[in-house]
């Protein structure tokens, strides 16, 4: 099994109408915590790691990426690793290098004519050099710890149309759409737009992703995905189990007992959600 393209996981999961999860890692214990969670659940998995994870780990790609492919390998069941909200060219062009299979380039903070133009560019670079392409319309609000968008603000929901231009016009081949998730969620009690997903999954022809998946219920989970959804991104669930364990766990002159209990509680969590899903 062990380390495949994330692309293909993504477009399996769109032939079966099911959905493959990808799990933002900041550290090693992350990783290892995802790939378990997996393989309880007999499932493939994606990790993915932000620009903002690149940037905590001091702006170095490589460590952190080849601990993530390392785990991959050993798994038992399809792991992918992708390279998540990249808005650095810098970082697009190490991609490849580092053993990433795919990128989401992410500009959906610019006026839809320049988050196209930046787009197009980042997928003509990124399709030579082999990388599968997520992007992002409309934009889904709690980056950076910015505060939720309003449901109603301009943009903060997907056009559809402007979607199927977008998808034809850039080349991307997934889409992360925004119908009413928010990044950094801290509590299981957003819903999601599914008129406007079903809207979006007849106007587009690549698959869909849902950002800000933390801040949903298992039903919601569900029903996003019989809606169209095929990727599922989650970052803040596992912190949240991990700094739960650490508190419950912390001792003063061994991190291991805490990092191990965080990284079981991790796990766990991986394979609920996982589950979930599917």
């Amino acid at each position: 099994m062990s380390l495949v393209p994330a692309g293909k996981l993504v477009v399996e999961a769109a032939a079966g109408g099911r959905a493959v999860a990808a799990f933002n890692i900041i550290t090693l214990e992350h990783a290892e915590a995802v790939v378990a969670g997996a393989q309880q659940a007999a499932l493939p998995v994606i990790l993915q790691l932000s620009e903002n994870a690149v940037k905590f780990r001091g702006g170095q790609l490589l460590p952190i990426a080849r601990a993530a492919a390392a785990c991959a390998e050993a798994a038992t069941v399809p792991i992918g690793l992708h390279l998540d909200h990249v808005k650095s060219t810098d970082l697009l062009r190490q991609a490849v290098d580092a053993g990433f299979s795919s990128v989401m380039f992410d500009a959906a903070q610019l006026p839809y004519a320049e988050n196209l133009e930046a787009t197009r560019s980042a997928v003509d670079w990124a399709h030579a050099n082999g990388l599968w392409v997520e992007a992002e319309l409309g934009e889904v609000g709690g980056k950076d710890g910015a505060a939720p968008l309003d449901p109603h603000a301009p943009g903060a929901r997907t056009d559809p149309d402007e979607a199927r231009r977008f998808v034809a016009d850039s080349g991307v081949d997934a889409l992360a759409v925004a119908i009413g998730s928010s990044h950094a969620m801290t509590s299981r009690t957003a819903s999601l737009d599914h008129v406007l997903l079903a809207r979006l999954a007849k106007s587009v022809d690549v698959p869909l992703v849902l950002h800000g998946s933390s801040g949903l219920p298992d039903t919601e989970l569900a029903a996003a995905v019989a809606g169209g959804i095929r990727k599922v991104n989650i970052g803040t669930a596992l912190n949240l189990a991990m700094t739960e364990a650490i508190r419950t766990h912390l001792t003063p002159a061994d991190p291991r007992p805490y990092l191990a209990a965080a990284r079981t509680a991790m796990a766990a969590t991986a394979a609920a959600m996982i589950t979930a899903l599917n």
